[in-house]
């Protein structure tokens, strides 16, 4: 994301990690010294990058009803065969891969579920251009859930996109105010980054 590299590198320092070669590179999921699927198929693969402040996809996995379910089955070989391919496993929950390497595929951003990629921002919402993404995500789910539980789980996100965009725009409102009537002091500007990259509020 362009305004993700614009933030203090202390923010950065999980993107910058894998980010800043110029090709991608088996050896990021896969290891250099055990050069092995089954090992690539484990959650905690992901977890080299994806922690941390800037961005806790591996800490929301991990307190997440599924991330809960792998780390308490995750020795066991009934309940996650990781000798088999993507393609054919039947895990008891899902692991990162099952879900974004759906099949076996390595374009992990195919089913991403970042929500400005999903339509779910306030100008996107029910677009057609994110049909085709949308029904691809509740696909996913399908496996083990029923098709309406996955679509009430989207359209919930959608709302929280929404709630979170008026609770955004209420406040800025009334950092404003406060700057208007001189009772507000701006942060200074390494201190107080905008999500657009741009200093303005504490």
């Amino acid at each position: 994301c362009a305004w993700s590299i614009e933030r203090p590198p202390g923010d950065t320092a999980g993107c910058t990690f894998c980010h800043t070669s110029s090709e991608e590179r088996c050896s990021t999921c896969h290891q250099r010294h055990q050069f092995d699927p089954a090992v690539a198929r484990h959650s905690e693969q992901c977890k080299a990058c994806h922690w941390g402040k800037d961005h806790r996809d591996w800490e929301a996995y991990d307190i997440s009803i599924h991330g809960v379910a792998y780390q308490v089955n995750k020795w066991s070989s009934t309940e996650f065969d990781f000798s088999k391919k993507l393609s054919d496993a039947d895990y008891v929950g899902p692991t990162c891969q099952y879900c974004h390497l759906r099949g076996g595929h390595h374009n992990v951003q195919r089913l991403s579920t970042v929500y400005t990629s999903m339509g779910m921002s306030n100008a996107d919402r029910g677009a057609p251009l994110w049909k085709e993404k949308r029904d691809t995500w509740v696909s996913v789910c399908d496996d083990c859930h029923s098709p309406r539980f996955a679509r009430e789980n989207l359209q919930a996100m959608d709302e929280a996109c929404k709630d979170a965009g008026l609770k955004y725009t209420e406040t800025f409102k009334v950092a404003e105010n406060l700057m208007l009537d001189g009772m507000g002091e701006p942060m200074p500007k390494d201190l107080a980054p905008d999500w657009s990259g741009q200093h303005i509020w504490s």
